[in-house]
């Protein structure tokens, strides 16, 4: 046995070799990781400094045993090999170039080393493959349950919520989560098993030394760490001014001309230099910290490498420790030290997914403010139509101190035609969101064919209403899908019954694949009445009793317009219909006109009897008409 005492308490500096290389090598110029510089979510200040969001996480993992077992013996394999290199080269060293050593047993211990080599690259592999496929899978598996939640809420919701905060969620969130599951726990059980497993390994070769080293780290780790979170935080500030930049000049180039028609090129240019130069002065400030951390990274690698070859030369010749040992000892405190430095690295990912995943609970856990009671009223069948509003008062959740109906009643019979007039604000469109129970309101009842909505259940109400908007809504998806939205059963011939009807068959035959030509983000490769057309065509195909008709055909020409009043006059026989609208055909053509002012029913009649009683609706009758009702 080697006199291992004696050399023990020597070489203290040297280890700061080990526990700054692993950590800090692999840093790029943003001053992150490699490993994280794919992440790009920004860190808030409501970040938890817990882990326990994460047992959402691992609670998803569950469903698949499996895979976790398969993924932790990979990780133990994988493990036990790494630490049995070392022993493997002490075996090489000492049996083929030490004293006493046998030239002949070199080869044998060489073959151990390959086979080492051989079970660590398979052991590697199944662990990738394993941990990765449980990230994948674990994001999927969130995404859709959040997305299935967030389906469920009302859209007073996302009145509350950005819904880009809320995308933002979905994206950057699951993907910090994906990378935690995939990659951070997987290296964090690692670096354990390496630390656990190694400091052992150092015990039994060298335990003076290895004292020297634990008591040494901690000096090392910590200031390496704190000179490491401020490069973290100086580069979050650089790339939000490069985000800021990014901004701005979409900002500016999409409003080109309002720009250039108010001649403000020189002062957005000027803003422009102003945000380039903020970018700038952090960018220095970034710099100036990555040089002076990678000075200290390159005295404590290439310090510490020439005090542990140094050392271990002199310990050697006075024969304490033989070649095989201080090379086992070299490259196992290597592995050791940096397995503890990259948990250091570790604790702070985990973090960051821990706040995702908190974000995410979020989200989760949001109770739908609008949902079916336990023993829903059943609608009568088949449905009459029939809609009422009794004294309601609502408010909407984002303007409190504003009622947008103030105890409005309305009766509307079925199979009758109602036409909602009234300036902006007067709570038209509210009518029709009360009408489909996207809102209940505060005060008052609303009725589908006598029954309560809130009684009912939300999805029986509105599969007894289509909806045409003011601005036509198309998704990023077929001609055919698009129309078909509201019925998906629907066979080809009643698709073309209803574009025909909408007078949308003309331009969807010239489209290059007819109904299957996908349309483009929004509908973008259709013009905005064409949109307008695929959007009434959509609401007719459903056949609902009830229409919800706002403005509808506010986007299309008159020629246009015509042709779809004609197709809908048709079709509003049987069925009832509220129609918001200004346009004097359809005022016209109402059997009843409802005139609506700050949220209350002020007038309601026929148009000859409004017009003539000189009120509201006779003055803005006057104001936009003009000419037709003189």
């Amino acid at each position: 046995m080697h006199k291992r005492g004696k050399s023990a308490g020597k070489v203290p500096l040297l280890w700061i070799f080990p526990v700054a290389m692993p950590s800090w090598a692999a840093m790029d110029e943003t001053g992150n990781t490699k490993k994280s510089k794919r992440r790009l979510f920004r860190r808030r200040k409501s970040e938890p400094r817990t882990l326990k969001p994460l047992r959402m996480v691992f609670a998803a993992m569950r469903k698949y045993p499996g895979h976790v077992a398969l993924a932790l013996i990979a990780l133990l394999i994988t493990a036990a090999a790494t630490l049995a290199i070392p022993a493997g080269f002490k075996m090489v060293i000492d049996s083929g170039f030490g004293a006493d050593g046998d030239p002949n047993q070199m080869g044998r211990w060489f073959r151990y080393l390959l086979m080492i080599v051989c079970v660590l690259a398979f052991g590697t592999a199944m662990r990738f493959y394993f941990v990765s496929w449980l990230g994948e899978r674990v994001v999927a598996d969130v995404r859709m349950r959040v997305q299935e939640n967030l389906l469920r809420l009302a859209p007073g919701f996302y009145e509350e919520n950005s819904p880009k905060e809320i995308s933002s969620r979905m994206t950057s969130d699951t993907a910090l989560i994906e990378t935690t599951v995939g990659s951070t726990v997987s290296v964090a059980l690692r670096n354990t098993l390496v630390s656990i497993g190694g400091t052992a390994y150092l015990f039994y070769l060298v335990p003076g030394l290895t004292m020297g080293m634990l008591l040494i780290i901690p000096a090392i780790v910590i200031p390496i760490t704190l000179f490491g979170s401020r490069l973290r935080k100086v580069s979050r500030t650089s790339q939000d001014r490069v985000a800021d930049i990014g901004a701005m000049v979409t900002e500016v180039l999409s409003a080109m001309k309002i720009v250039q028609g108010f001649n403000q090129e020189t002062r957005e240019q000027q803003r422009f230099g102003e945000a380039v130069e903020r970018t700038f002065t952090v960018a220095k400030r970034r710099i100036i910290i990555r040089a002076a951390l990678t000075a200290c990274i390159i005295l404590f690698i290439f310090g510490g490498i020439t005090l542990l070859v140094w050392r271990g030369a002199e310990a050697v010749n006075e024969g304490t420790i033989s070649g095989g040992t201080i090379a086992a000892f070299v490259l196992t405190a290597g592995l050791v030290a940096g397995s503890f430095g990259a948990l250091t690295e570790v604790y702070g990912d985990l973090l960051r997914a821990s706040g995702a995943a908190s974000r995410l609970s979020e989200l989760l856990e949001e109770q739908p403010g609008i949902a079916a009671p336990d023993n829903p009223m059943a609608l009568p069948s088949p449905p009459r139509g029939g809609l009422s509003f009794r004294n309601v008062s609502f408010y909407y959740p984002t303007r409190p101190e504003a009622p947008a109906l103030s105890d409005f009643s309305l009766e509307v019979e079925p199979g009758e035609t109602v036409a909602i007039v009234g300036p902006s604000g007067a709570g038209k469109s509210t009518i029709f969101q009360l009408a489909e129970r996207f809102y209940d309101p505060q005060a008052g009842t609303v009725r589908l064919d006598g029954i309560p909505l809130t009684k009912a259940d939300p999805a029986h109400v509105r599969d007894r209403m289509a909806f045409v908007p003011q601005e036509g809504v198309l998704f990023s998806a077929s001609a055919r899908d698009n129309l078909r939205y509201g019925r998906w059963d629907a066979t080809e011939e009643e698709i073309w019954a209803a574009a025909r009807a909408a007078n949308a068959a003309e331009f969807l035959e010239k489209l290059p694949q007819g109904l299957d030509t996908y349309l483009g983000e929004s509908g973008t490769q259709l013009s905005g009445g064409q949109r307008q057309r695929v959007a009434i065509a959509r609401a007719l195909l459903r056949d609902a009793p009830i229409l919800l008709l706002d403005e509808a055909t506010s986007a299309l020409d008159a020629e246009s317009e015509r042709l779809v009043q004609d197709a809908l006059e048709h079709l509003m026989e049987d069925r009832t219909t509220l129609v918001i609208a200004h346009r004097l055909a359809t005022v016209r053509a109402a059997d009843r006109i409802v005139v609506m002012e700050d949220g209350r029913l002020v007038e309601q009649g026929t148009h000859d009897q409004l017009a003539g009683n000189g009120g509201l609706y006779a003055r803005l009758a006057k104001l936009q008409f003009g000419e037709e009702t003189a």
